[in-house]
């Protein structure tokens, strides 16, 4: 069943980490610590295969998640893997509703954050007792997210529980007693060298009143690729993100005080590759399936060296290649660099990259209206004529659904499908703003 898994998700061979989580979750409870990027979710959901049983229709496995973003994206790659099992996601700013409806055939996997699933448990809205397998991803997050108590409710009302497997990107001094962890394999990846990513670091020396007009040069200069920009406040994206508008920079914003819809359109525009620069807050460091991003930019100093390994994980993944490039005043060293990197000269004169090759059409309808990738796939290339090049990623959510087209073939595509039906509904369809 895990060969089989791999090959829906087109992956040919696992690496040692994964290998290992597999054959420790054989045998009993483990805790896995391994870098961000590393592929820790196949470690965790791959051994699922063998412990669902198809005759048992209620839950069985719960993963406890500290982000939306995330519960998001082992959803997906569960589904992915295309093991017949139902999975659900349930998660704050989700409607009720619809979690409501998904639990009157309840899957057997949920995944979700501790607060909504404790609120769901409190209402007795599924049946916990079959539930034999708890996954605490990104433990060391939740914590920090205040879940202690959430969780430790969770935990203590999951009276069958006959496996635990806890995930962490950092080193943890103790394990806290509420997990009730029996004797664990412990998994230890975060030195190894297999896992280190390639990564250069670079710095740009600006003084402090010419930091935002360094940061546009330095895009200007490397966001020809994908680009991920990190302040420490809200107020700092914002701020970019209004230079970046007045100069005609296309980009897209990331961070814990937008709506989820729209943080979902721009992490979903920033991976099919309709923008090339998203600017973001810590949120965006940890646990966010983000693909191929070349460079990492600290327009502020991470506040330790912890933040700062995390925002360089989001690059240079899986044996991948990176550039992470440090803002500093002259003369300032942080204290988790060993030596200055090399120093990167901006040009003289600024030129704005160029458009990415592709951008989003939106169509509003998704899984809970019956919609998918091939109805989507079928209506853009036969009727909006399309070939099979010219059209990218496409991501089905809930209620709605986006697909990467060439940019210089979109609007005509849009004009050729707009008045057309999937599955005999007439659907909104138009350029993603």
């Amino acid at each position: 069943m895990i060969q089989q898994a791999l090959q829906n998700l087109k992956i040919t061979a696992l690496n040692p980490m994964q290998q290992a989580a597999i054959a420790a979750a054989k045998k009993g409870d483990v805790i896995l610590l391994s870098p961000t990027g590393s592929g820790k979710t196949l470690g965790f959901l791959l051994p699922l295969l063998d412990l669902l049983d198809n005759k048992i229709n209620t839950v069985q496995v719960m993963i406890l998640v500290p982000s939306r973003e995330l519960a998001l994206q082992i959803e997906q790659v569960f589904r992915n893997m295309g093991s017949g099992f139902k999975v659900n996601c349930f998660y704050g700013g989700h409607p009720l509703k619809i979690e409501l409806n998904s639990l009157s055939q309840p899957p057997a996997v949920i995944v979700g954050t501790p607060g909504r699933i404790g609120h769901h448990m409190r209402r007795l809205t599924f049946d916990t007792s079959t539930v034999t397998t708890l996954i605490l991803d990104e433990f060391d997050k939740s914590l920090e997210f205040g879940f202690k108590e959430d969780m430790a409710y969770i935990i203590k009302q999951l009276s069958n529980l006959k496996k635990r497997i806890l995930t962490s990107a950092t080193q943890m001094d103790s394990i806290p007693s509420f997990t009730g962890i029996n004797r664990p394999a412990k998994l230890d990846y975060l030195s190894n060298a297999a896992s280190t990513p390639d990564l250069k670091q670079k710095v740009v020396i600006c003084e402090p009143a010419d930091r935002l007009d360094a940061l546009f040069a330095l895009i200007c200069k490397i966001s020809d690729k994908p680009t991920l920009v990190f302040c420490n406040h809200r107020e700092a994206v914002d701020r970019i993100s209004d230079l970046l508008y007045d100069m005609g920079l296309p980009h897209d914003i990331f961070h814990g005080g937008m709506e989820q819809d729209d943080r979902e359109r721009a992490l979903l525009k920033f991976r099919n590759g309709s923008h090339h620069i998203l600017i973001t807050t810590d949120l965006a460091s940890r646990g966010l399936d983000i693909p191929e991003i070349e460079h990492v930019v600290h327009y502020q100093l991470p506040h330790n060296q912890e933040a700062f390994i995390h925002r360089n994980g989001r690059t240079a993944r899986m044996q991948a290649t990176g550039t992470s490039y440090l803002l500093l005043s002259p003369g300032e060293k942080p204290a988790y660099i060993d030596e200055m990197p090399e120093e990167e000269i901006l040009p003289q004169k600024t030129l704005i990259p160029s458009l990415s090759p592709w951008a989003t059409v939106y169509i509003a309808a998704g899984k809970k209206d019956k919609i998918n990738k091939v109805d989507i796939v079928g209506l853009l290339l036969k009727k909006g004529e399309l070939a099979k090049e010219d059209l990218g990623l496409i991501e089905v959510l809930d209620h709605s659904s986006y697909a990467a087209v060439k940019r210089n073939l979109i609007e005509r595509t849009v004009a050729l499908v707009k008045n057309e039906k999937i599955k005999g509904r007439k659907i909104k369809i138009d350029i993603s703003r």
